[in-house]
C-alpha cells in the first residue's frame, strides 16, 4: 500500500472511531450523568459524510465498487477490456462532472454553516469533492490498468 492510500486509509479509520465513539458518548453522558451532549447528532452526520465520501477513492483504488464480474467473464476477453476501458472513461466523466459542481457549490457555500455546532458546509462540500475528484483520478489511472481484472467474481 502507497502513503496516500495509507494516509487516506488513516483518516478514515478515524471517521470510523468518531462514529462509534460519539453516539457512545452522548449515551453515556445521557443516561449516566443525565448531561446532555449538545450537537452529537449533527457531529454524527458529519462524521458519516465525511466517511462516504473520503472512503470514496479508496473503494474505486481497490476495485471494491459494485461490478458485474459473472457477465464481464463469460464475454469474450477483447470485449472485456473493452468494457473495461468504457468503465474507466465513464468513471471519469462521471465523478469529474461531479467534482466539478461540487466546487462550484462550495464558493457558494463558504458563509453557511450548521445550525447547532456551527460546522461549516465548506466542509462536507469539501469532503464530497475530494472523494468525487479522488474517483476521478483514481479512474484515470485504471486507463492504463483497470482493477477490473475480474477479481469479484464469485465461483
Amino acid at each position: 500500500m502507497r502513503l496516500p492510500e495509507r494516509v487516506l486509509t488513516a483518516i478514515v479509520a478515524l471517521f470510523v472511531a468518531g462514529l462509534v465513539l460519539v453516539p457512545t458518548a452522548q449515551i453515556v453522558m445521557r443516561n449516566l450523568f443525565t448531561l446532555p451532549f449538545i450537537g452529537a447528532e449533527e457531529l454524527t452526520r458529519f462524521l458519516l459524510i465525511c466517511l462516504v465520501f473520503c472512503a470514496y477513492p479508496l473503494v474505486v483504488q481497490n476495485g471494491e465498487n459494485i461490478v458485474m464480474g459473472e457477465i464481464k467473464a463469460a464475454l469474450p476477453a477483447r470485449l472485456r477490456a473493452i468494457i473495461n476501458v468504457s468503465i474507466s472513461l465513464s468513471g471519469i466523466a462521471v465523478t469529474g462532472f461531479i467534482g466539478w459542481v461540487t466546487a462550484m457549490n462550495v464558493s457558494r457555500n463558504l458563509a453557511n454553516a450548521t445550525p447547532t455546532l456551527g460546522i461549516p458546509f465548506w466542509i462536507f462540500l469539501g469532503a464530497a469533492l475530494f472523494g468525487f475528484t479522488g474517483a476521478a483520478v483514481v479512474h484515470l489511472i485504471h486507463l492504463r490498468k483497470p482493477p477490473q481484472a475480474d477479481k469479484n467474481i464469485a465461483v
